[in-house]
């Protein structure tokens, strides 16, 4: 497959997409159940993944052989106003999916002990370690994409950015300082999303087409994106709204 196969979906709006990508995600989670007995399914945070969650969410698949973690998430405490976990929690986990099984990536106690910023520290790699222990095979993952071409929280400019895209990273999970985006954050490596058998990107608005186009026509260091692209994931599907 080149870059240039890669399906691209342009949307009427929001609404179109989240219902299209959703049919296509139960689709995955059907095969996954038929083919396994379980399924798992990460989705990433922000705001504009809301109407995907809600329209999951009233979907009549068997919710409760399915898994549902993050792509990342902030080193926050999950009741935090910035936690993908809240987040998931209040719009994904409602409806048919409430029965689904949440695996969040930072929970309560791991800020217990916290006092200092060497105490901070520690409680990430803690929490890092417990999610590479934990790890599962993701049958599908949603992906959303920053103006800079970041991807989950695979940052240019962020000091682990050469191990997050190291394809031969032998962790799922690692430890991200973004460079200029608030909060410390768990990611997953690029090595962990080749792995995942189906990638799927939401993205809306000129600006963001514009940056997948330029991470399309070539590996760029400034645009993580890109090495999602080249070479090409083999399931890797782009939804777009305006």
């Amino acid at each position: 497959m080149k870059n240039s196969d890669a399906p691209f979906e342009a949307c009427a709006d929001a609404a179109d997409l989240a219902a299209r990508l959703a049919r296509d995600l139960a689709g995955v989670l059907r095969d996954a159940l038929a083919a396994r007995g379980s399924a798992v399914l990460a989705v990433s945070g922000g705001r504009s993944p809301v109407p995907l969650f809600h329209a999951l969410a009233a979907l009549p698949l068997d919710w409760t052989r399915i898994t549902i973690t993050l792509v990342d998430e902030r080193f926050v405490p999950p009741d935090h106003a910035d936690s993908n976990a809240a987040l998931v929690r209040a719009h994904l986990l409602q409806g048919n999916a409430a029965a689904a099984h949440f695996a969040p990536l930072v929970g309560a106690d791991d800020f217990a002990a916290v006092a200092t910023p060497a105490d901070a520290e520690r409680a990430l790699a803690a929490a890092v370690a417990r999610a590479n222990r934990g790890t599962r095979p993701i049958d599908v993952a949603v992906l959303g994409m920053g103006d800079d071409g970041h991807t989950a929280s695979l940052f240019s400019g962020a000091p682990e950015i050469a191990a997050g895209l190291n394809p031969r990273n032998p962790m799922d999970w690692l430890a991200v300082h973004p460079p200029a985006a608030p909060h410390r954050r768990i990611s997953l490596t690029l090595a962990a999303l080749l792995r995942v058998g189906h990638l799927r990107l939401a993205i809306s608005g000129a600006t963001k087409r514009a940056v997948y186009a330029a991470a399309l026509q070539a590996r760029r260091d400034d645009l993580p994106l890109s090495a999602l692209l080249h070479p090409p994931h083999a399931h890797f599907h782009v939804y777009w709204s305006p």
